[in-house]
């Protein structure tokens, strides 16, 4: 049993194409020498002018050009179905954010790992609110970019159940690598079960809950260490050197100055760090939102 409903018609097709590079790979390397010891200078003193044989050029062109026809139709057999989702496929919103995946579910329910029942059809609507990701499953043969501002999906057939990797596919910073995820296929009972279930979240403070939520530690440690942005540890009193208009100022962090890291990040760059890589998240986070993150960090000492 395949892990997913394309595993079959992907292999075929690889296996096809580097069989038939292999075969080729072998082919011209004996060619090659034979002629190398057939027409060297102790066997052939005396060049032979070879003219051209107008029944090998044709065969040279036509067999080529045949085999690329078969490898494109069997590429595309393959990959057609994969454009349109069955209906009633139930469809998931699939987030990549750097450097986190975020799974959305019909009720509501949000995940940041990927859980399915087996043998239903499955169309993950993908999003990405900061830059380019790709979404690839190795084990269902799948790939597709995560653009953002697209519109793009991706759907497939879980059949075989077990656990298997997600990994991002397309460079998107500094912590690519560590953009990994899982999805996990289980029965129908089970799926029921955990899709009722809800995190244990009471005895974690509600603005760590919104900073895991929306991907912020991410970029930000809560122990000291430096990532793609500061760290929350003893931020919150802290003196820091910031850009403001290309002007170079030294400020206090208070309530204020994350209110306004959070919602305008661009207004004020804490000098050593890059701009322009954190998304606003005026539209995103309320004022109550961002006071619980406030709140959570003030914790940090």
């Amino acid at each position: 049993m395949n892990a997913s409903n394309f595993v079959e018609g992907v292999d075929f097709t690889l296996y096809l194409i580097l069989g038939i590079s292999v075969f080729f790979l072998i082919g011209i390397t004996f060619t090659m020498i034979y002629f190398l010891i057939r027409y060297s200078k102790k066997r052939n003193p005396v060049a032979t002018n070879i003219e051209g044989h107008t029944g090998l050029e044709i065969l040279w062109t036509v067999i080529p050009t045949i085999l690329v026809v078969i490898m494109f139709y069997y590429g595309w057999t393959g990959y057609k179905p994969m454009l349109n989702a069955p209906e009633g496929a139930m469809e998931i919103e699939a987030t990549g954010q750097m450097w986190k995946w975020t799974f959305k579910y019909p009720d509501g329910k949000v995940s940041d790992s990927l859980v399915l029942p087996v043998d239903e059809p499955v169309k993950l609507n993908l999003k990405s609110p900061d830059v380019l990701h790709s979404l690839y499953i190795p084990a269902f043969r799948l790939k597709h970019d995560v653009v953002p501002g697209g519109n793009n999906s991706m759907w497939f057939i879980p059949q075989k159940l077990g656990s298997y990797d997600i990994l991002c596919a397309e460079y998107c910073g500094q912590l690519h690598s560590y953009m990994l995820s899982t999805v996990s296929v289980v029965g129908e009972d089970e799926y029921a079960a955990w899709l009722k279930s809800s995190p244990d979240l009471s005895n974690e403070p509600p603005g760590l809950t919104l900073l895991k939520k929306n991907a912020c530690i991410s970029c930000h440690t809560t122990d000291g260490t430096r990532l793609v942005g500061p760290s929350f540890k003893g931020l919150m009193g802290r003196q820091e050197n910031v850009l403001i208009d290309g002007n170079e100022q030294t400020i206090t962090v208070d309530r204020d100055f994350i209110t306004q890291s959070i919602t305008e990040p661009n207004a004020a760059i804490t000098v050593s760090y890059q701009p322009n890589l954190m998304t606003p998240y005026k539209d995103i986070l309320s004022d109550e939102d961002i006071n619980k993150i406030i709140d959570y960090i003030q914790t940090l000492k």
